[in-house]
């Protein structure tokens, strides 16, 4: 054998020995019974009210306009509460039949769909900007599109809405263009924002980048925007009649005291204390009020008129549970 063949297989043996002292170092094996089993259980999560804002943002957005109210709530009716964030409209609406959303914050044109459901309104909000309790939709285009100066240019154009079941974000706007003599066919497409939440800012960046010729906003769309483009390129061609607000309402058999002790610290809140006006401005909201199901007729009306629903199908709910507030 040669020598390089003996150094080699030396060096070997000496690697080997060195791999086995390293694997016992007078360590006391630890022998493991198989058959002695413990289950291990997660801790369950503490049951808790759900709380959803209707897509119309980015879940960011619905977060962080929300979050300060939850919190609010929670602490003034001593309630465990957790805001739950659906993709879509449709999603939300389902999420409620299911039980899954006991409070929904939602804009109109949905809430009488909900009601349908057995949902109840309790509460709705007024507007900052107006400081009334009710809201309007806008149609917009590019300030420096030289073929949209007018409403009645948009026909024959490209446009772009927010949902199917949006309502300052598509069917007031609809109901507007019908009124102006202005049908659906009439355009050249109308399609609505893809993809999950964040709906209204799709629309708005569409037609800045020019990818449609118009779009359908919630009035105040614009200001969530300013920090992404530049808003002064937008001009706003129409704004829809005023219809009523954005609405408060609780699932079908949720415990009316819980619902009661929701709405009178709603109703609680105050743009004279700065901590409940910080509040109430996160969530662009000025003030929170009182409500009942007859107030969104108009809302059923309007969805009469497009031929949305069969007007038997979205008749007010009896209000048999009285939500009166404080204030």
């Amino acid at each position: 054998m040669s020598r390089i063949r003996l150094l080699s297989l030396g060096l070997l043996a000496v690697f080997l020995l060195s791999i086995i002292q390293g694997c016992d170092r007078g360590e006391e094996v630890v022998r493991v019974d198989m058959t002695k089993r413990k289950e291990i259980h997660l801790p369950e999560r503490q049951p808790a009210l759900t709380y959803a804002y209707l897509p119309q943002y980015s879940h960011t957005v619905s977060y962080h306009r929300h979050n300060p109210l939850i919190k609010y709530l929670s602490q003034e009716t001593n309630l465990p509460i957790r805001q739950v964030f659906p993709n879509t409209f449709e999603e939300h609406l389902q999420m409620v039949k299911e039980g899954k959303i006991d409070i929904s914050f939602s804009n109109p044109m949905v809430y009488i769909q909900l009601a349908q459901a057995g949902a109840r309104a309790f509460a709705r909000i007024v507007e900052p900007s107006s400081g009334r309790p009710t809201f309007r939709g806008q149609i917009i285009a590019r300030k420096d599109n030289p073929f949209i100066t007018t409403l009645k240019d948009c026909a024959g154009k490209r446009w772009i809405a927010v949902d199917p079941l949006s309502a300052g974000g598509y069917l007031f706007d609809l109901g507007y263009f019908l009124d102006q003599g202005i049908t659906k066919d009439m355009f050249a497409k109308v399609d609505f924002a893809p993809g999950p939440a964040g709906k209204q800012e799709k629309a708005i960046l569409a037609v800045y980048a020019g990818k449609y010729d118009i779009a359908s906003i919630r009035e105040g769309s614009l200001d969530v925007v300013k920090k992404k483009i530049d808003t002064s390129q937008i001009r706003i061609l129409a704004t829809t009649p005023a219809y009523p607000g954005w609405v408060y309402s609780a699932r079908s058999n949720l415990d009316p005291k819980k619902i009661t002790l929701i709405a009178n610290a709603l109703f609680r809140l105050s743009a004279n204390n700065p901590k409940q006006a910080a509040i109430l401005q996160a969530a662009d909201m000025k003030d929170i009020i009182p409500t009942t199901d007859s107030d969104y007729d108009p809302i059923r009306l309007l969805a009469a008129h497009l031929g949305l629903f069969d007007p038997d199908e979205t008749t007010s709910q009896p209000q048999s549970q009285s939500h009166g507030g404080t204030s």
